[in-house]
């Protein structure tokens, strides 16, 4: 490791700069890092430590107290942001999309003349809004509708690999076989492929930190918000609903994670499926 030095001790995370990287995560994007998590935030650290060549943990967390700290707080918040996911991962939100939101949607806009807006609110390296415009797109909707999906979220690196929409061979297939065909990929090296041209015009990508105020006005048909609210202390989550429900249209879909649910019950939503709530 260039710049680094080998004693094992440089790396440590001592309490008093766990808990300054933790309030980082909690005041800046909401996310709570208990302390049992110190080893793996020590880990992401070293990312850092190796780009701007610092010598230990303990020097970062000083270039963090400084008065330049708030230029590293965006690349801080890229490091300790998880970004797991798949191509349609959570498969039955996607079907129920393709068969139940969608058709109803499409009708709705038709007789209103009005747009459809999808939102994935956590699109992290772009599987998720990748495999609903997959979906949007095999549902042929009419060519009349102004139909767009926003794609967002807090880390602006994985947003980048996001919109080029290039991915490694194996990530796509390990998509389901039946519905790997949709992202309609295209060859875009040895190893890789592209998303097609079809799916990424429907999409667009902007940078969102979910806990601070949402520039979007809505309304939205659909929202996805789903793997993200695990991160969030009571009070947070509940004011991530308060707004989606703001933004949802009357009868539109909200579509949390497969660990996630509206405890206690939201009076503005109804579930009607497994993880899966409807605006009433």
């Amino acid at each position: 490791m260039h710049g680094l030095a080998a004693d094992d001790s440089d790396y440590a995370l001592s309490d008093k700069d766990f808990e300054l990287i933790a309030g980082i995560a909690r005041d800046q994007a909401g996310i709570v890092i208990r302390a049992h998590k110190s080893a793996m935030i020590r880990g992401r650290l070293m990312r850092r430590l190796r780009a701007l060549q610092l010598r230990s943990v303990a020097e970062y967390c000083d270039l963090l107290r400084s008065g330049d700290g708030h230029k590293e707080l965006p690349s801080l918040l890229n490091v300790l942001t998880t970004n797991h996911t798949a191509f349609f991962r959570e498969r039955h939100h996607l079907d129920h999309l393709r068969s139940d939101a969608l058709p109803e949607t499409y009708s709705r806009a038709l007789k209103h003349n009005s747009r459809v807006r999808i939102w994935s609110s956590a699109s992290s390296t772009g599987e998720e809004p990748y495999s609903i415009a997959a979906m949007v797109h095999a549902s042929q909707p009419p060519k009349a509708l102004d139909m767009r999906i926003l794609a967002t979220d807090i880390d602006t690196d994985v947003l980048d690999r996001a919109e080029r929409g290039e991915y490694a061979r194996e990530v796509v297939e390990r998509a389901p076989a039946d519905l790997k065909p949709l992202l309609l990929c295209e060859p875009a090296g040895q190893d890789s492929v592209r998303i097609g041209a079809a799916l990424k015009r429907y999409l667009t990508f902007k940078q969102l930190n979910l806990v601070i105020e949402w520039p979007m006005k809505g309304p939205f048909d659909v929202i996805f918000c789903r793997n993200v609210m695990i991160y969030f202390d009571a009070p947070t989550k509940k004011s991530i609903v308060d707004r989606a429900a703001d933004l949802l249209r009357p009868g539109g879909w909200l579509y949390l994670g497969h660990s996630e649910s509206l405890s206690p019950p939201h009076p503005a939503f109804e579930l009607i499926g497994r993880t899966i709530y409807r605006r009433r």
